[in-house]
């Protein structure tokens, strides 16, 4: 068995990437008012903001995409995404939105409004944003391993059962109209969960009646991590892994700009007739018809196709190798990162790695511009920028975690891009106490990362 990790496809078609200088460098961060959602993409030399519609589609996808008709109405373009939805996950009712978040908003503005609670293992921004907008609350209920960052274990981002089922009773089931878990756990360091907690919060959900949906954004890597490290799978295929997956749930979020290749769109996929012609009736106010949902049809053309490619085990093979490679790297020179790696990224303890920072001075965000300034990556922050709240005397609560996550888009980036990436961290490691905390001189009420201005604060 060789062990070099090697790119299951070839390069067709090719972009170019500008270098930029140090100096320039500053200034983009200086006048992006050190946000990395403000930078210009011409800027970035390796972008690992998001792996959300970044991904390169196949040939396969771009033959389907001249196939796509533009119907209005009942377009084969549809029929082709609808079944192999149901396919995949066995759910009967399939409704397309532009992306993710509009498959949110739909069921949020339905089941959502004041008082009610909606739990999960973790809520992702924009997940917790749409919930927020709607009048109602989303609860965290992360499982105890997931909050330990460098603590190894199989399933870190599963959802705590016993805290769960306090919930419920404290709440009350009927306050609560959905439970979500998020495969794999985004926020929680693309951690995977595993299909005997799938399986037991269903049954917890089906005990007191309360539906229980998966945000399925990244549902091959979640299966391949089952298959790799829960004891009765690794004889079955990615889609027997899957379905059974699935057949837990009542119903589906997903944003196809991830396990699914896409540049854009997302669906809802849902158990229940009833809910289902509510969520069609907002999609044809806000989305569009009920059979092309804000897409093109070429759109749903390379969806539908990339649904099948992405469960090619020899492609999810590289995906996680590749991502575990550059994560052991950083930890075998001593950054602090959660371990074990996730399937769609490499999350990086800020907190952790740069102890003279407080909390208030946003680590996570500060490690970000340290790593553009230095190599031209760009990164996320997932932490106190992004999650943080206020109470009611407007003091700052800071979120769980302080984390960088470096999301690698699919099919995009070569082994040596992978390996320029970690001489970089390494190089942002040897002058981390240079790193200067940043303060919030702007910012919206509502997912504030994307918009805020910052500076460096002056000792």
């Amino acid at each position: 068995m060789m062990k070099t990790i090697i790119e299951p496809f070839r390069i067709k078609s090719v972009e170019p990437i500008y270098f930029t200088t140090a100096e320039e460098r500053i200034k983009n961060l200086e006048n992006a008012h050190y946000n990395m959602f403000r930078l210009h993409a011409k800027d970035i030399l390796i972008d690992l903001l998001t792996d959300s519609g970044t991904s390169a589609m196949s040939s396969q996808q771009w033959a389907g995409i001249m196939q796509g008709d533009e119907s209005y109405a009942g377009s084969p373009s549809f029929f082709l995404f609808e079944n192999t939805i149901k396919k995949i996950t066995g759910l009967p009712y399939i409704i397309p939105t532009h992306q993710g978040r509009g498959a949110e908003k739909i069921i949020f503005t339905v089941l959502g409004g004041e008082g009610k609670i909606f739990l999960s293992n973790t809520l992702f921004d924009t997940t917790r944003a749409n919930i927020e907008f709607s009048g109602a609350t989303g609860i965290d209920l992360l499982c105890k391993e997931g909050t330990q960052p460098t603590i190894p274990a199989p399933f870190k981002g599963n959802i705590d059962l016993q805290a769960l089922e306090k919930t419920i009773l404290e709440k009350g089931a009927e306050n609560i109209p959905l439970v979500i878990l998020t495969i794999t756990n985004n926020s929680g360091g693309g951690q995977p969960v595993s299909m005997e907690n799938i399986k037991a919060t269903q049954q917890i959900c089906q005990h007191y009646k309360i539906p229980m949906f998966i945000d399925a954004c990244r549902f091959a890597e979640n299966a391949y991590f089952i298959k790799l490290r829960e004891k009765g799978y690794a004889e079955k295929s990615i889609p027997e892994i899957v379905r059974e997956m699935f057949s837990y749930a009542d119903g589906c979020t997903m944003s196809a700009k991830k396990d699914a290749f896409a540049n854009i769109g997302g669906f809802l996929a849902i158990k229940d007739d009833a809910l289902a012609m509510q969520c069609r009736n907002l999609l044809i106010i806000t989305e569009g018809f009920t059979t092309y949902g804000g897409l093109a049809g070429r759109d749903l053309e390379a969806i539908a196709i990339g649904l099948e490619e992405v469960m090619d085990e020899n492609y999810l093979q590289y995906r996680i190798q590749s991502t575990s490679y550059l994560t052991n790297k950083l930890a075998d020179a001593g950054i602090p990162v959660i371990l074990p790696s996730g399937g769609h990224a490499v999350y990086i303890d800020a907190k952790q790695f740069l102890p003279h920072i407080p909390v208030s001075q946003f680590p996570g965000q500060a490690l970000a511009c340290a790593i553009y300034k230095t190599g031209g990556i760009r990164s996320v922050e997932i932490g106190s920028l992004m999650f943080g709240k206020y109470d009611e005397q407007q003091q700052p609560i800071p979120a769980n975690m302080e984390l960088v996550r470096l999301a690698i888009p699919r099919r995009v980036y070569t082994q040596s891009h992978i390996d320029y990436v970690a001489e970089v961290l390494l190089e942002v490691n040897e002058r981390k106490n240079e790193i200067q905390g940043l303060k919030i001189m702007e910012e919206a009420p509502l997912l504030r990362h994307f918009t805020a201005k910052l500076q460096p604060v002056v000792a």
